[in-house]
């Protein structure tokens, strides 16, 4: 679902469009283009439907696309600034409509967004055809941040360079290790992963560099570590900041000369492995403390990528959900195909302490529950439900009390809603009978909140 600006000061216009593209995205109208790109600013739109007078003004276009660079325009326009249209196609417009608009005109265009969208993408990530086409998914992403990290993955993945990936828990470290090993020379060697936090002290060397028979208390034959397992291929080290100072020692020998010896073993093996490490701690921090080897945190730090944290690439939180929900149709067959914009209002608000990791766990647990067609609040943590009344603007933002207690009203409304309709499959009798009140109230109510009683009926076929 798409997040939808209509710039214009024309009533009339403002209706049609936001009653035509409903069942499209999330739909909001700014009468300025200050107001607009205060608005995209805030929380980036796909899409912008705008009065080509109003987005003629300075900086227009390239000032929205700075914020978004994938963000697509329709200009709105009539046949006395034909001049200004063909300039503003040529500037990156995906289309025109002409007043008045018809709601006819505003459905054909739609299949134009998507193929340009489409281009965009090819054009970021297929250049070259470097990145393997299943891993198309991953790659893709709105945030500036995000396509700096996947620029320096693509130059690293060629290497045989070490590489230490920094974030929080949840961040997709892991897949990051794997993207790397994925496209790099060894892709067709193992990629061997292994966390180093869960493993006990007295047992993380074994589990890195093997043991002979007889070497300690319980070793009754001779096992390979995973240095050797990983042979010509990755070796991922996850939560490397955890392990022990003697098995410090030995991952420096291995990064320093490339051989490693198994716990009570005379031979010297050879390390024919890329190494990729991982950890959420401050390893600076803990070779100040002594905690962990200087010389070791230099051999790791060959090339650091530092991976943000959920709450600093909210653009990509729409397209991670729909990510997430593709691939749970495929695990559990319910065929729900998107989420109510009141989910995704939640979301940006949450504050997301698990990250990706968080997210992906959420929705399948309320994917799991829920009985209608659209994913709702109805089934979320009760956390992620309270995240948009607990936005409610404090003193001293500029809002009254009687607007903040509209906002928490409106918020409560808008879940209520939501749930409700799921629970009936969008039929409007017996939903005000439960709510108490007339098909006439919630109907208004519906239109107040722009809610479709559509996305809660089930499929035909169902």
């Amino acid at each position: 679902m798409k997040d939808i600006l209509v710039l214009t000061h024309a009533e009339d216009e403002w209706h049609l469009i936001s009653n035509a593209l409903s069942d499209v995205g999330n739909i909001r109208r700014a009468p300025d283009l200050n107001a607009a790109l205060a608005m995209h600013t805030q929380s980036p739109f796909d899409l912008i439907l705008a009065d080509i007078e109003l987005l003629a003004a300075h900086p227009g276009m390239p000032a929205f696309s700075s914020v978004n660079p994938f963000v697509q325009f329709i200009v709105l326009c009539n046949r006395s600034n034909t001049r200004q249209t063909i300039e503003a196609v040529k500037a990156g417009a995906v289309g025109y409509l002409l007043s008045p608009v018809r709601e006819r005109d505003i459905h054909l265009l739609l299949p134009a967004l998507n193929q340009s969208r489409s281009k965009d993408f090819e054009l970021d990530y297929l250049r070259d055809h470097f990145w393997k086409t299943e891993w198309l998914d991953i790659i893709r992403s709105q945030n500036a941040g995000m396509k700096k990290i996947f620029e320096n993955i693509r130059s690293v993945a060629p290497t045989i360079a070490t590489v230490l990936l920094l974030g929080e828990t949840g961040t997709g470290k892991g897949t990051l290790a794997r993207l790397i090993h994925w496209h790099s020379r060894r892709f067709e060697k193992p990629f061997i992963s292994i966390h180093c936090g869960a493993i006990p002290d007295t047992l993380i060397e074994s589990e890195l560099f093997g043991h002979e028979k007889g070497s300690f208390t319980g070793a009754e034959r001779k096992k390979p570590g995973r240095f050797e397992m990983a042979e010509g291929g990755t070796i991922f080290l996850d939560e490397i900041g955890t392990i022990s100072p003697s098995a410090q020692v030995k991952l420096l020998q291995v990064l320093q000369d490339g051989t490693f010896s198994r716990i009570g073993g005379d031979a010297v093996l050879k390390a024919n492995v890329r190494i990729i490490a991982a950890t959420n701690s401050d390893l600076e921090d803990a070779v100040s403390k002594r905690i962990f080897r200087k010389d070791l945190f230099y051999r790791l730090n060959v090339f650091p990528i530092e991976i943000p944290p959920l709450k600093e690439r909210m653009e990509d939180l729409e397209y991670l959900v729909d990510v997430f929900l593709k691939k749970l149709n495929v695990k559990y067959g319910k065929n729900i195909q998107t989420v109510h914009s009141s989910v995704l209002e939640g979301f940006r608000h949450y504050e997301w302490p698990g990250n990706i990791r968080e997210l992906e766990n959420i929705l399948e647990r309320a994917y799991i529950l829920e009985t209608s067609t659209v994913l709702t609040t109805d089934n979320l943590p009760i956390e992620t439900q309270m995240a948009v009344i607990r936005d409610i603007p404090a003193p001293g933002t500029g809002q009254t009390l009687t607007q903040a207690r509209q906002y928490a009203v409106n918020a409560c409304e808008v879940s209520y809603l939501t749930s409700l309709l799921a629970q009936t499959n969008g039929r409007i009798n017996e939903a005000a009978q439960k709510a108490g009140i007339t098909p006439r109230q919630l109907n208004r109510l519906l239109t107040r909140h722009r809610l479709d009683k559509k996305q809660f009926k089930p499929p035909k076929d169902a």
